[in-house]
């Protein structure tokens, strides 16, 4: 007679976005779901069991089979989400992930599931809860450079407000972050800002009254920020528990 092996309980299942982009991997030179593998890593290395949630802007009920849901980083959103038309600067759209994003984030409040946002994710969480973002933070005039091209990483500090969610998961108010991004959030809607970068550009935004959401504009992700940021993906694996 077969054995059935019981699904262990003990680690929450973590739903996480996917880009939808060209990609050659083998044979093969297609269009692909995919991500880095430093988001899967350091969930894992936190506790949680990762599932893939590539666009599908028709259905949210998956959210009803995980325990917690990250918006990974990417391309830029498209401007016609909160009323805008693009900067020069600004990313094609990706039309079907940015739907499907803003809905699951929306659903996600909702269920008030735990909900983790990553640079990008950060500006979907602002834009879905009716927020908007100033598209190229040069032209803006902001005096930090938070990207100096594409696939780099700058450096620059980070002030939390003490008490915030944030601030009790680094236990500081002060921290140093990477930072890759030309984009950043004007108006967080009905989040609460609660982390800002030196020339005042909100850093981190959190869900009032949620057990666990909250974006943040760095990369926690990287493999160089591991051990200074197992406090953030620790708390979300902890969150995804209750």
């Amino acid at each position: 007679m077969r054995q059935t092996v019981p699904v262990s309980t003990h680690r929450p299942v973590i739903g996480m976005t996917t880009y939808v982009e060209p990609a050659r991997w083998g044979a093969w030179d297609e269009r692909a779901a995919l991500l880095h593998e430093w988001y899967v890593d350091a969930v894992r290395a936190a506790g949680g069991l990762v599932v893939l949630l590539p666009p599908d802007s028709t259905d949210t009920d998956v959210l009803d089979r995980v325990d917690a849901l990250v918006l990974i980083g990417g391309a830029d959103v498209g401007p016609a989400h909160y009323g805008a038309t693009a900067h020069e600067t600004t990313d094609v759209p990706r039309v079907e992930r940015d739907a499907a994003e803003i809905d699951l984030c929306q659903a996600a409040i909702r269920r008030d599931l735990p909900l983790l946002g990553i640079c990008r994710g950060l500006q979907i969480m602002a834009i879905a809860q009716g927020g908007s973002l100033m598209q190229d933070l040069p032209s803006e005039g902001f005096g930090l450079t938070h990207r100096e091209r594409p696939g780099t990483f700058t450096e620059h500090t980070v002030r939390l407000m003490p008490d915030s969610l944030a601030a009790r998961i680094y236990g500081t108010s002060d921290l140093t972050v990477n930072s890759s991004h030309h984009q950043g959030v004007a108006d967080p809607g009905t989040l609460t800002p609660t982390g800002w970068a030196a020339d005042g550009l909100i850093e981190v935004c959190e869900v009032p009254g949620a057990r666990f959401g909250l974006g943040v504009q760095w990369h926690p992700e990287h493999p160089d920020r591991r051990s200074t940021e197992a406090p953030l993906f620790g708390a979300l694996i902890t969150a995804a528990h209750c």
